[in-house]
């Protein structure tokens, strides 16, 4: 074994400083991480739950038809307004077959007729459109009542083949030789066309929507011509009980023609209603949100031809012929719940789960990121380690550095206590061990101060041939002085 002497720096372990700890900046960021994706999924959460889309199945007849037409009007309507409704439009070869498939419940909306028979599960959401039943007769004969069109050839001037048999309902002919009496007016035909002599019609019974009625100015053109009479349907009040889907209607003065005025006076006729109906299975909410987008942007939704420009709510009474939908009754009657109501229970149950996430959020951040003190006792192995080597030291300069050494682990566990990376676990053995190690170095700087001048002259005698034993003998001579 070779020592140094007493002036030489021999090669030592690099100094020992107390456990700096740092945070684990990888976790930490993954927290964040972590976090931003909590909150952005609650937010999404939140906004699904309030605002998610929700498709719905128009049935409608041809492409072109007014119903048709009016469901890409309201298609086009929620899509501007960025609703959370979105329509599909099918298409059938005609309104029976739209209705059809709405009675198998393979459609949330469709329009129908009031002649039309209504699925038991269709709840009316808006009233669309009226039709006018106009009674009309040739020149200025009067047609006194429906009675006597039962002798009289009847052509039904109408868009589609249903009003054939409703007028033969409400006339009460059944089916046989008095049922051809009454026939269908091929599509275009004029008023005066049909009362020609030589197509020998009695009268004309013209089915119409009333926002279309007012806008012909065919009639007016006829009545200038005096080509027919507009007849008051007296029966109206007891069709209307008798057939609960149809209306009684009231015709004012100069509704068809202002001059000549059609009618000259206020009469009593009978209509039937347009609905837009929705599966009574659909939702309060999503019937009643339907609901008041269609009545607050009615003037968006009118069509060119007049179809659905005055939409009307649906009737609340018990006794309407088709029942209005919850949803858009509670709207109506101005019974829909506020935003506090419909979701406070649910705003509940989401803080809730939010605070019960947070703890484990935060309880995952605490198990990942929390660096566990130190124990001051796992500090005395560095200290031992320096008293180790304080037998190696042979002058003052390498004691300094011992004693800086210590200082420093004494520092470093101070600051520790009182920033919490280091527990007070083990601080009497910490305390024990620096007090020994301290009070060994300053037995040996005494030591090295007495032993100097003979340390100094054993090295001077030693010679340089003789330098490395000589060195290992004074060391072992100063060790047992």
């Amino acid at each position: 074994m070779s020592a140094e002497g007493p002036n030489s720096s021999p090669t030592e372990p690099p100094p020992r400083r107390p456990k700096v700890i740092k945070t684990n900046q990888q976790q930490v960021l993954l927290y964040v991480v972590l976090t931003l994706l909590l909150s952005l999924a609650t937010v999404w959460g939140g906004r699904a739950m309030l605002h998610n889309s929700e498709t719905l199945t128009f049935a409608v007849g041809t492409p072109n038809s007014d119903e048709a037409l009016f469901a890409a009007k309201l298609a086009t309507l929620l899509k501007n307004n960025a609703s959370r409704f979105r329509i599909r439009i099918v298409n059938n070869p005609d309104n029976a077959k739209a209705i059809a498939q709405f009675d198998r419940k393979q459609a949330d909306l469709a329009v129908l007729r009031t002649d039309a028979k209504v699925p038991l599960r269709a709840r009316t959401l808006a009233i669309l459109e009226h039709d006018l039943v106009l009674l009309l007769g040739p020149g200025n004969k009067k047609i006194k009542s429906l009675a006597e069109l039962k002798k009289k050839k009847v052509a039904v001037l109408a868009e589609n083949e249903s009003s054939l048999a409703f007028v033969r309902g409400i006339l009460d002919i059944p089916e046989g030789p008095d049922a051809a009496k009454i026939q269908m007016a091929p599509q275009g035909t004029t008023l005066d066309k049909l009362f020609a002599p030589a197509n020998g019609f009695g009268a004309v019974i013209a089915i119409v929507h009333a926002s279309r009625a007012v806008r012909d100015k065919a009639y007016e053109q006829v009545a200038k011509r005096g080509g027919f009479t507009l007849n008051a349907i007296d029966e109206a009040k007891a069709l209307a009980r008798k057939f609960p889907g149809i209306s009684d209607e009231t015709l004012t003065a100069g509704m068809l023609s202002a001059s000549p005025e059609v009618p000259d006076d206020d009469l009593e006729t009978i209509g039937l209603e347009w609905l837009l109906v929705a599966q009574s299975r659909m939702s309060a909410t999503t019937a009643g949100e339907l609901a008041r987008t269609i009545y607050e942007n009615k003037s968006a939704l009118g069509l060119d031809n007049g179809f659905a420009s005055r939409i009307e709510p649906a009737s609340v009474e018990k006794d309407a012929f088709v029942m209005a939908h919850q949803g858009a009754a509670d709207y109506i009657n101005d019974d829909t719940k506020s935003f506090m109501d419909k979701y406070s229970d649910m705003m509940y149950l989401s803080a809730a789960a939010l605070s019960v996430i947070g703890s484990i959020f935060a309880a995952i951040y605490a198990k990942i990121t929390r660096i566990a003190p130190e124990k001051a006792s796992e500090l005395s192995t560095a200290i031992l380690d320096i008293g180790e080597r304080i037998e190696h030291a042979h002058s003052l300069d390498q004691l300094e550095c011992l004693q800086d050494e210590l200082e420093g682990i004494l520092r470093g566990a101070v600051i520790g206590l009182r920033d919490g990376t280091i527990s007070t676990d083990g601080l009497d053995t910490f305390k024990l061990g620096y007090e020994f190690v301290r009070d060994e170095i300053g037995m040996r700087r005494d030591y090295l101060k007495r032993h100097a001048a003979e340390i100094e002259k054993a090295a001077r005698e030693a010679g340089p041939a003789q330098h490395d034993d000589s060195k290992v003998v004074v060391v072992k001579t100063a060790q047992s002085a």
